[in-house]
């Protein structure tokens, strides 16, 4: 081989001499007049330099063409790829340490086709461990003249056995980094997951990867590092609780799909975050089908009557109305509509009683004393007609009308109208439970120093102590007592809206939610369920409400988290005089 590449050398060198004039040969010297004697060149000394400078060149060239034709082509075309299979993510850990995600290794099978003799038979001996391989995808990568080729990622230990038992010539395998979720669904819409060259594609691994990981990784720092875990604010002992209860909800109800989440109302933090159905996140193709999706952040839907709260707490901050007001609850039209209610009591209804019994009439008149435009910023303030801002790339654009008009006002004040995510919903109760501060939420810890440097006031704390009176109000003697728990004073708001289908409402197609807060005396969680589609439950005379399904939901979740959130259980007086007697 170097026998060839100085012949190329020196041919290259001849050339380049007839190309170039100054480095041909030299023409002989005059002699001079006076002397008889050759004038001196006084280019010789550059000529010497200029052969020299290329001569070089020329021989650092010939060298790393010999260096490369002696070097390993698998290990070349390899190169490419180490750094990255070999790049370690840091651990994904829960509130308290408990590992969400981690990497272990895993072997991936490759090929170097120049040293396969047969690839037919290579390919038959293959497909007998691998059945699922495509034969003719295969048969061609072997009979190909590339140095490497992969043939199959992160082969089970089993699987690399009985390749390496059927003893094929260039066939091997590489160590790489796999991704291994020990929680499976449990938190999967949350933690996400990455694709087979370890990079995050969903959730809070492709917000890892958003942070600078990405950078590092590509650069080949993120090899033989220990990096240090990335901790969120998911409690996974809570987490489990809510996934559970919607589990069994879904199964109780009927339901085709559920979701549910606890948000810290002075912190802004998720406790728990769920949608049903999920998806194993070390099976990621499974998130590809359609009804896996993550319905709480990256859906949006109308939410029905628990956008009365949102009315309610509009008008109450504005001034024009107090807890003593009184409207009129006939039917009337507008713009060709009738606004009616679905159970009339048939009178005036002061602002607690249009809360306690849901008045769709009640709260178009409290949205329409504040006006259109009104209602359109106090909605944009608490943030639910833009788009979250939140760790989570997965997060929708909420819906309204292209033109706000005095219908569109009435009818967004009962939930029908515009859609918003279920997420944002909490997010803008928490700060009618806290005193009046809309706080971003976070899936990361977050003090509460910290959420007050973030806090926006969006209501007075007037309205807001109002409102947790009639979230209590409601959860007492109001739709919302299905989700009494003895211990736990829990307070919220139903909605049960009839989803849209082919631009029409469907009344057997029901979106149905429960908004709550607890301790309600003292809100430190909103919890927030939705329930899509569900039936009346078998062998019970209710129907499919809110009520019927989200609230017990609600109930169920608080019963079995509300000590592991840290609240104290107070069963009052007769539970005081209980404990002493035992």
């Amino acid at each position: 081989m170097i026998a060839p590449l100085a012949r190329r050398l020196s041919a290259g060198a001849a050339s380049l001499r007839a190309a170039v004039p100054f480095l041909a040969k030299p023409a002989p010297a005059r002699k001079s007049a006076a002397t008889g004697r050759p004038e001196i060149d006084r280019n010789r000394s550059r000529y010497g330099i200029a052969i020299g400078v290329f001569c070089v060149v020329y021989g650092v060239i010939g060298g790393r063409l010999v260096m490369w034709g002696a070097a390993d082509a698998s290990a070349s075309a390899y190169a490419g790829f180490r750094d990255q299979i070999q790049a370690a993510r840091p651990d994904i850990t829960d509130r308290y340490g408990t590992v969400l995600a981690t990497d272990i290794k895993t072997a991936s099978l490759f090929a170097e086709p120049k040293n396969i003799a047969d690839p037919d038979e290579a390919t038959e001996a293959l497909l007998t461990v691998l059945p699922e391989l495509d034969a003719r995808d295969v048969r061609r990568k072997l009979s190909s003249k590339a140095g490497f080729v992969w043939l199959k990622r992160e082969l089970t230990p089993a699987q690399q056995q009985q390749i390496l038992d059927l003893g094929l010539p260039g066939i091997a395998f590489r160590t790489e980094k796999r991704r291994f979720y020990p929680g499976f669904e449990t938190a999967s819409h949350v933690v996400g997951h990455v694709n087979v060259d370890n990079q995050g594609i969903a959730g809070m691994e492709k917000y890892i990867d958003g942070q600078g990981y990405l950078a590092l990784q590509n650069s080949g720092l993120a090899v033989g590092t220990e990096l240090e875990p990335v901790r969120l604010s998911i409690d996974l002992r809570v987490q489990h609780i809510v996934r559970d209860e919607l589990a069994a909800a879904m199964k109780r109800y009927h339901a085709i799909a559920a979701g549910g989440v606890i948000m810290d109302v002075h912190t802004g933090e998720i406790l728990a975050m769920s949608s049903l159905p999920d998806y194993d996140p070390n099976q990621p193709a499974q998130a590809l089908e359609k009804d896996r999706m993550n319905r709480m952040s990256a859906g949006v839907f109308e939410m029905g009557s628990t956008f009365k709260s949102f009315t309610t707490a509009m008008a109450l901050d504005s001034g024009k109305a107090t807890l003593n007001s009184v409207f009129d609850t006939s039917p009337f039209r507008v713009a060709g509509f009738t606004i009616k209610e679905f159970h009339s009591k048939h009178r005036p209804l002061s602002v607690p009683e249009i809360f306690k019994y849901s008045s769709n009439v009640g709260s178009a008149h409290e949205a329409d004393l504040v006006g259109v435009d009104g209602h359109k910023e106090f909605l944009t303030r608490m943030g639910l007609l833009s788009k979250l801002h939140t760790e989570l790339p997965e997060v929708a654009m909420p819906t309204q009308p292209r033109a706000w008009k005095k219908i569109n006002s009435m009818t967004i004040s009962y939930g029908h109208g515009v859609s918003t995510t279920p997420l944002q919903t909490a997010v803008a109760a928490a700060a009618l439970m806290n005193g009046g501060k809309l706080i971003p939420p976070t899936f990361l810890p977050r003090t509460r120093e910290e959420a007050d440097q973030l806090a926006v006031q969006v209501v007075s704390a007037k309205t807001s102590d109002d409102m947790r009176y009639l979230y209590e109000l409601n959860g007492k003697e109001g739709s919302g007592k299905g989700a009494a728990v003895p211990g736990f004073r829990v307070g919220g708001k139903t909605g049960t809206a009839e989803k849209v289908v082919n631009g029409h409402y469907v009344g057997n197609k029901r979106f149905n939610a429960y908004l709550a807060a607890f301790p309600i005396e003292n809100p430190q969680y909103v919890v927030l369920v939705v329930v899509d589609e569900p039936q009346p439950e078998e062998g019970k005379g209710t129907g499919a409400t809110a009520a019927s399904n989200a609230a017990p939901t609600v109930g169920a979740i608080i019963r079995r988290a509300g000590t592991l959130l840290h609240v104290k259980p107070d069963f009052g007086p007769e539970g005081k005089a209980l404990l002493v007697s035992y």
